[in-house]
């Protein structure tokens, strides 16, 4: 039996890290008694431990409600939340929540004000017509301004500042009234019972005895267990085994309809066969004539970076383990690389930075492998001088994520790289901080608005490769900690880009090689070799180091050689003689030189491209 459709209210949390939104979504559980104070622990929706540490939502997670209106003495209605992650790594997947909800908590910490991640998550909200509901929360602490962010929320959703409802999810308070806004505010979904079945996926987990899970939101018809389904996109045909809900644990359940949100499994083996976003409906010659549900997209990796172990007899671990995260999420990839420094490994493509950091971490935490991992790059449209497209004639365009695979600079015609359209906000006092490091990033300004007198909204355009490594540390540390950052993809442009060689003792090594824009290439080969003329021990010869764009050196260091002292015999005794000793030792270290090999170690690997590698989110 489905619910009745009228009495069903969908709905989101939109905010920034740290703004208590699964606090607020813990004291929900309690107010519709699905979990009691003995069961009840602190974001009890979160399930992976780096979410619980970190404080962010990684994966979606969802929550059926029953609640009953205070002073209403009608019939129940049904909530369902549906969490959301926040990060902007993951915004298609926030997008596709949204276009399951019909209405969004617009959550902002009334200490901290608006931030631009919940901006963001804002706008795309307002595209997917959500009705919002503006909720000012941690009203309790010391260093709450209420007045102020009412005012600065109201001049982006527009409305009163005194509409906006102020709440403590922390003790509870006001969240009662948080509920029954959304069963007045929130219209219920709409869709035709009797039509073939449409239900958006927004979410899919991988279990190792059911294989893949697929969270969705029913759109028309119905679903029922033992249906066969098809999945438009991917093609994938298969018979539901479970249908069930989260309250919040899992309960099987017999039929779910227009608007209701559930999971299912259906023997499903990889969780690339259901995609965030794909539409699923009955298989057979039925779904010929069904209308996918728009927006659907291929996952897009943006960032790039080699894995390779510490160890080389760890290498079938770790592809064993990166199969093991793959059948966990669609988005992350891999394929098999060698380097000449580093042995075999695997050159993997991330959502953002923030995936990368925990793709690592839960690779050593879950399956203890140590990893070197190389400096994150991004993909490159590279058009080559002297070869065509046999369909168009237009010169040839390769895409390049390793900066190993870029052709020499005679084949090359120009290079595009990608931009992210970013906006930061910063109180007014930072704004010239702020445009300095925008513009030392080569970023091109876009928009500038006073949000209030005391805030200030920045758009650049910025190449992705400016921002992935310290942008991030460098604009809270400007700001004191004030300013906060999203961005969009902004297409590629053209730049001019080379490829910036390490060479020791004469010999290039492809672990420290960088794509740089031509500005900044001086810098970056100065700073790698100053850092690995530390790192890397001295030998009994001179090693030098240099920094080249092809032949040309564009800096070096060099680490001087151990010297015995061949002298200590020489008590006194003719100058020729310590002369000829000398020499002697000279000619030694010269033929040293030319048949000795340098040994990096592994620790200096990991410092070197630790340094100019990606930074804590």
């Amino acid at each position: 039996m489905t619910f009745p459709v009228e009495r069903i209210r969908n709905f989101c949390i939109v905010a920034h890290v740290d703004h208590g939104k699964s606090t607020l979504a813990d004291r929900m559980l309690q107010l519709t008694n699905l979990v009691d104070e003995r069961h009840m622990r602190a974001q009890y929706l979160d399930k992976m431990d780096i979410e619980r540490e970190r404080g962010i939502t990684i994966k979606a997670q969802t929550a059926r409600l029953p609640y009953q209106p205070l002073g209403d003495a009608g019939d129940e209605y049904l909530l369902n939340l549906i969490d959301t992650p926040g990060h902007v790594d993951f915004s298609y997947e926030v997008s596709r929540a949204l276009n399951a909800c019909e209405g969004a908590i617009l959550l902002v910490d009334a200490a901290q004000g608006m931030e631009a991640q919940t901006i963001a998550n804002l706008y795309l909200a307002l595209e997917a017509d959500l009705e919002i509901i503006p909720v000012l929360n941690k009203i309790d602490l010391p260093a709450a301004r209420p007045d102020e962010v009412a005012e600065e929320m109201t001049a982006i959703i527009g409305g009163e500042p005194e509409d906006v409802l102020r709440i403590s999810a922390k003790t509870g308070d006001g969240v009662q009234e948080v509920l029954d806004q959304i069963v007045d505010r929130v219209p219920a979904p709409k869709g035709d019972p009797d039509a073939p079945p449409r239900a958006l996926i927004f979410d899919s987990i991988y279990e190792s005895y059911r294989g893949t899970l697929v969270y969705f939101r029913v759109v028309d018809g119905q679903l029922r267990p033992g249906e066969k389904i098809r999945m438009l996109a991917t093609g994938f045909e298969g018979e539901i085994d479970t249908l069930a809900v989260h309250s919040p644990e899992e309960v099987t359940i017999d039929a779910l309809g227009v608007g209701e949100v559930g999971l299912l499994s259906a023997a499903i083996k990889e969780v690339d066969e259901a995609r965030v976003g794909d539409t699923i409906t009955h298989a057979g010659k039925r779904a010929k004539d069904v209308e996918p549900l728009p927006g659907y997209r291929e996952p897009l990796a943006t960032v790039f970076s080699g894995l390779y172990p510490v160890d080389s007899d760890d290498f079938s671990g770790l592809r064993d383990a990166l199969d093991k995260l793959r059948l966990n999420d669609s988005s992350f990839t891999f394929e098999p690389e060698t380097s000449a420094a580093l042995g075999f490994g695997f050159r993997c493509g991330f959502l953002g930075l923030l995936h990368l950091e925990i793709i690592t971490e839960r690779l050593d935490r879950e399956f203890g492998i140590p990893l070197v991992t190389t400096a994150p790059s991004v993909r490159y449209h590279v058009t080559l001088e002297h070869k065509f497209d046999e369909t168009t004639g237009e010169p040839k365009v390769i895409e390049v994520s390793n900066p190993q695979d870029l052709p020499e600079p005679n084949q090359i015609l120009h290079v595009a790289e990608p931009t992210v359209v970013v906006m930061i906000l910063t109180p007014s006092e930072y704004v010239g901080a702020v445009m300095q490091l925008c513009e030392g990033r080569r970023g091109d300004m876009q928009a500038m608005d006073y949000l209030t007198a005391a805030r200030v909204e920045l758009r650049y355009r910025i190449p992705l490769g400016e921002i992935i490594t310290d942008f991030y540390d460098q604009l809270k540390s400007l700001t004191r900690g004030y300013a906060s950052l999203d961005y969009e993809a902004g297409g590629y442009q053209q730049a001019d880009l080379v490829k910036v060689d390490v060479l020791l003792n004469g010999e290039p090594v492809d672990a420290f090689s960088s794509i740089q824009h031509r500005d900044n290439a001086y810098r970056f080969g100065k700073e790698m070799v100053e850092r690995l003329k530390e790192l890397i021990p001295r030998q009994m010869f001179d090693i030098p180091i240099q920094a080249a764009i092809g032949a040309k050196i564009i800096a070096r260091e060099t680490i001087k050689a151990r010297r015995k002292d061949v002298l200590a015999k020489c008590y006194g005794g003719d100058v020729s003689r310590k002369r000829k000793l000398l020499e002697k030792q000279k000619e030694g270290k010269k033929k040293m030189k030319s048949v000795g090999s340098v040994d990096i170690p592994q620790e200096a690997f990991v410092s070197a491209l630790k340094s100019s590698g990606p930074k804590d989110d």
